[in-house]
């Protein structure tokens, strides 16, 4: 089937030229959930693109009748992001403008809203389904009044009008899956919320980092985190609902690079993923291992950062994937102390056991400086 394409602007340049994202809507012949795809919010990480290409072509391959609702694909989301150059290096993770992180600026329900719990006391005796309708309308309803700001001849900043339009896309959508990479060199693996670890396994990652805190204003938080909030509300008064709404952030890979087992990871899980949730008709899907796999899953505290602590440049670093024990040297660091000394080497060691998950990709470090991290086992 061909996909409806529309192409949307977003911003005019000083020089007056446009910049646009372009939205591919595949509509199935049967009406069902709607799912929202995106790729390169963050301007370096493009292992998502190819996911996406790959997976426009899949589409295009199968009958009207095999989608059941509506798939949405934004391959580009950001093109002032991915847009963005220092010398050789994509960086695109900050707007270059105000410094803010283009993914911590999106507009949380949640974060408005005082009457949940009255809200879910009122409703305690309504069908499922139809509380789900309502709280998206009550949600979209207090989101297109941004648009009185937006309007305005005062104007708003950029970001604003940007996460705007982007949420306007998903807001109303039953699966969001924003696809990232590491900045720096990652595994793949996955953000999951609590209470949807069951759904996944059908991702066929390995890792998944499961959200016990939040960084605020992310874009999978943003679209959860008001039903998350219902949820609660409606289970402490007795009547422990589940809604048809999920968010994903999915980590293919390194920056900069469209590493192929990456992509293959990241297709073959959004196929196997939708088809799970029966948006998806196609034969051999869902893969019959879904159900057994085994995702190991990582709460954000059992995260372990190491930064530089000293000036250096790093030698002999344990590569990506490895499990270390505690006592085992992750790197050397070759310091030029100038007091007179010679050069000296400065074993770093591990804290804790764990799995190295990202590591940075600058050999050479200031004090201070990222250097890897290890999902504490």
């Amino acid at each position: 089937m061909l996909p409806i394409i529309e192409t949307i602007p977003i911003v005019q340049l000083a020089s007056g030229d446009r910049l646009f994202i372009q939205v591919y809507k595949f509509i199935g012949d049967n009406p069902g959930p709607k799912a929202y795809i995106q790729s390169n919010l963050h301007g370096a990480e493009i292992a998502g693109n190819a996911v996406i290409h790959q997976f426009i072509e899949f589409l295009q391959g199968v009958d009207d009748c095999s989608i059941k609702g509506e798939i949405w694909l934004v391959p580009v989301c950001n093109p002032l992001g991915i847009n963005q150059r220092s010398q050789h290096f994509s960086s695109g993770r900050y707007h270059s403008y105000d410094g803010k992180d283009w993914n911590r600026i999106f507009w949380d329900y949640e974060k408005e809203a005082t009457d949940i719990h009255d809200f879910a006391y009122s409703l305690l005796n309504v069908d499922p389904e139809e509380i789900e309708e309502y709280y998206r309308q009550i949600i979209l309803t207090k989101f297109h009044q941004l648009l009185q700001d937006i309007n305005a001849t005062s104007g708003v900043p950029f970001v604003e009008q940007y996460r705007y339009q982007l949420q306007s896309l998903s807001l109303d959508a039953n699966y969001v899956i924003d696809c990232h990479s590491s900045t720096n060199q990652g595994l793949d693996y996955l953000y999951c919320f609590n209470s949807r670890e069951e759904s996944a396994k059908a991702f066929l990652l390995d890792y998944a980092i499961l959200m016990n805190e939040y960084d605020g204003d992310a874009f999978d938080e943003a679209g959860m985190k008001p039903w998350l909030a219902l949820e609660k509300s409606f289970a402490k008064q007795g009547k422990p609902i589940q809604f048809d709404v999920e968010s994903w952030t999915l980590e293919l890979g390194t920056g900069m690079q469209m590493n192929p087992q990456s992509v293959a990871k990241g297709l073959l899980g959004i196929q196997n993923y939708l088809a799970t949730k029966g948006m998806l008709n196609i034969p051999g899907f869902p893969l019959p291992e879904t159900n057994f796999h085994s995702v190991i899953f990582i709460t954000k505290d059992r995260i372990r950062k190491y930064y530089a602590t000293a000036g250096g440049m790093i030698q002999n670093r344990l590569p990506l994937g490895t499990v270390v024990k505690t006592g085992d040297c992750l790197y050397q660091l070759l310091s030029f102390d100038k007091t007179g000394e010679p050069p000296k080497i400065i074993d770093i060691t591990a804290v804790e056991s764990g799995l190295i998950a990202d590591i940075s990709m600058n050999y050479s470090a200031n004090q201070g400086d990222y250097i890897l991290s290890i999902f504490q086992g």
